[in-house]
């Protein structure tokens, strides 16, 4: 068919029969996006104004002041980017590596790939460094891997999504520091649900989402850098290769200037200040608290149904749990059913952990014991239909 036989026959379409938008009601409990908190998505629905008005700048510094108490941090660029937490992922890169400078990548599951895939699209000199999936790295490991490679930058992934892995960092940036190198942390399911302090851990440069722990829709990417990292970027021989992530250009909307870049989610920034503020109105080390209580419930009752964890409890992440599927059951089919019966959502294993494991997200507002109790009791009474063998136990 022709383009103009198509556009005709588009033009003749009768669209009276698309309905008014609907969502079924879910229970997001896989590795994001949660559900986001009822206030949140009636700040999101208020009315749109201008990126310049002054009402709508005034709320800019409301988010980068919450921020700054989230990332536990006294950074002066600390913002939200347009975009998901993989915009802020390659805005650390492509503002911060040149063409042949050395980046020292700790890749522990997929999230390291895909910080390895932007470094060399930008032309990086990248040194990886690796574990399987499902353990961390120790600080003897990084501590030696920074003092012989000398890298511009060395980049890990708080909390690894893929393989439920906790790694620890502190240590990490004085090392960073004693070598001129700075410290990369990715903390998309660790910002806002879990102990993350920047400036005590001398952390440089940090990048997050909103659909997390900040309980908001997918679509912002909180990020920080402190003066090292603008000392660096300010150095820069060549002009940052990515216009929309430029960090020069941005620090001038976000910076006291407010000099026009590009039109911002307003309605996705009504959100996060919204997000932030209940955070900090409720507290961080209560937030802290009350997302490893209920993680260690949910562990304790899947592996008092006999399940096996994929992770070692010393490195756990709270947020994410991977569980193995028992080999008897057809794990597709339990996550459907769950999907389809019950509105709940359970994750697949992501890469190389496909059909291996299951992974439970707890973040945000779908931290709770009322959460866990209802999986755990689903667990209970569900999986065992579906079971390969009739007969297997788990």
């Amino acid at each position: 068919m022709t383009e103009a036989k198509i556009i005709s026959a588009l033009n003749e379409e009768n669209f009276s029969h698309f309905s008014k938008t609907y969502v079924p009601s879910r229970l997001l409990l896989g590795p994001g996006p949660s559900n986001a908190h009822p206030e949140v998505l009636s700040a999101l629905s208020l009315n749109p104004i201008g990126h310049l008005d002054e009402a709508y700048i005034s709320l800019m510094s409301d988010v980068q002041q919450l921020l700054r108490y989230t990332w536990q941090c006294n950074n002066r660029l600390t913002l939200p980017m347009s975009g998901t937490g993989s915009a802020a992922m390659e805005a650390s890169i492509a503002n911060f590596i040149e063409e042949g400078e050395k980046i020292l990548i700790a890749k522990k599951g997929y999230f390291g790939d895909r910080l390895v895939d932007m470094a060399t699209r930008y032309k990086a000199d990248v040194s990886v460094m690796e574990k399987p999936w499902g353990e961390s790295f120790s600080y003897e490991e990084i501590k030696y891997e920074i003092e012989t490679k000398k890298p511009a930058i060395f980049a890990i992934v708080h909390a690894e999504t893929s393989s439920g892995v906790l790694q620890p960092l502190n240590g990490i940036g004085e090392v960073c520091r004693k070598n001129n190198c700075l410290f990369l942390v990715d903390a998309v399911t660790s910002l806002g649900a879990l102990e993350l302090l920047i400036d005590e851990w001398k952390i440089d440069l940090a990048y997050s989402c909103s659909q997390k722990g900040l309980s908001c829709p997918p679509g912002l990417s909180p990020f920080t850098m402190n003066k090292r990292a603008e000392d660096k970027l300010s150095s820069r021989k060549t002009k940052v290769p990515n216009w929309y992530l430029d960090l020069s250009l941005l620090n001038k909307y976000w910076g006291s200037d407010r000099v026009y870049h590009h039109t911002a989610p307003v309605n996705m920034n009504f959100a996060i200040r919204e997000g932030l503020r209940l955070i900090a109105n409720g507290g961080l080390d209560n937030v802290w608290y009350r997302h490893n209580t209920n993680a260690k419930k949910l562990w304790k009752g899947l592996e008092s149904l006999g399940m096996e964890l994929h992770v070692s409890e010393d490195y756990r992440l709270p947020t994410l749990t991977t569980v193995k599927i028992p080999p008897a059951v057809d794990g597709d089919g339990f996550r459907n059913h769950l999907l389809r019966k019950f509105g709940i959502e359970i994750g697949n294993g992501l890469g190389e952990l496909s059909g291996k494991v299951w992974r439970i997200g707890l973040m945000g507002f779908n931290s709770s014991e009322e959460n866990v109790d209802r999986l755990l009791n689903l667990f209970d009474t569900e999986l065992k239909k579906y079971s390969i063998f009739e007969s297997s136990t788990f």
